[in-house]
């Protein structure tokens, strides 16, 4: 089975399988590619049994094979290259032939739709897109509340903007309504009522460092150290917080919380009160004050 690849990319490809596919800038199109130098419906290609036939179905867009000019319908064979507006599309057979894929120029985002029409649908956001009811929308849906175009997504050096263009119903960013706002992964996004999770990388705030773990063993040791009076053992760990025992790194420097300290002194007390009452109470049982 053939597949059609994206030559840049080849993560945006799709089977060449019958009745046949169809390639635009729409997210109904069977490999949709988000780039503005290709049409909203493209080129379709038909599949029967083993042939290939390439007809284009926007009037103005040119399509070169193999860096030609060519008739429609044309007649399309293994390895050859479509040239679709600025993006370059070869056939291949993914068990001879793989493909590469160039570095990264963009951070990926995308919008995770939540509405229950078409919940769990994924639409890309490759730098930017406009969402909107009309059909020359990059991302379009019929549905009477958004506006012919709604809002402006827009990608700047790797971070997700939201733009709202106007819309009578507004655009809002986790419930906060906004006329122009950084999108964050995670982030609910919603043109009125439609409501969309943010699927993108992390920010470097959200990383959490994890702290090397320090054994019971070596805390005991050091409380030890503490109480008696001795310089406590160095460990050459950054850091670490274990049961409320704060243990700072460097030259192996020891901070007991007041709160633990308090609790230990509370603790040797009531083990001494204790002993003392037991041991009053079986002297005075053995007659010692009789």
């Amino acid at each position: 089975m053939l597949k059609l690849c994206d030559v840049q990319d080849p993560s945006q490809s799709v089977w060449l399988v019958s009745p046949g596919v169809t390639v635009g800038r729409a997210q109904s199109c069977d490999l949709c590619l988000p780039d503005d130098s290709v049409a909203k419906l493209h080129l379709k290609i038909v599949v029967k049994e083993h042939e290939l036939m390439l007809d284009s179905v926007s009037s103005g867009s040119q399509i070169l094979v193999n860096g030609k000019v060519v008739a429609m319908p044309h007649r399309l064979q293994l390895n050859d290259q479509l040239t679709v507006g600025t993006r370059i599309l070869r056939i291949i057979d993914p068990k001879v032939t793989r493909l590469k894929a160039a570095p990264a120029k963009s951070v990926a985002w995308a919008l995770r739709a939540n509405h229950r029409a078409i919940a769990g649908k994924v639409f890309p956001v490759k730098g930017g897109a406009v969402v909107g009811r009309s059909e020359e929308c990059d991302i379009t849906f019929s549905l009477s509340h958004l506006s012919r175009r709604h809002a402006r997504l827009e990608v700047r050096e790797g971070l997700l903007f939201v733009i709202d263009l106007g819309s009578a119903n507004g655009t809002f960013v986790n419930n906060r309504r906004v006329a122009e706002s950084r999108v964050r992964r995670g982030d609910e996004l919603r043109f009125d009522t439609l409501r969309f999770s943010v699927v993108g990388p992390p920010d470097d705030i959200d990383r959490t460092a994890v702290r090397p773990a320090v054994s019971m063993a070596e805390v005991e040791r050091m409380e030890g150290a503490v109480s008696a009076g001795a310089a406590p053992e160095d460990i050459t760990r950054p850091s670490a917080v274990v049961d409320g025992l704060h243990l700072s790194g460097g030259v192996g420097a020891v901070e007991v919380s007041g709160a633990r300290k308090t609790r230990l002194r509370a603790w040797a007390v009531a083990l001494l009160l204790g002993t003392g009452a037991a041991g009053l109470y079986w002297a005075d049982s053995q007659g010692f004050f009789g």
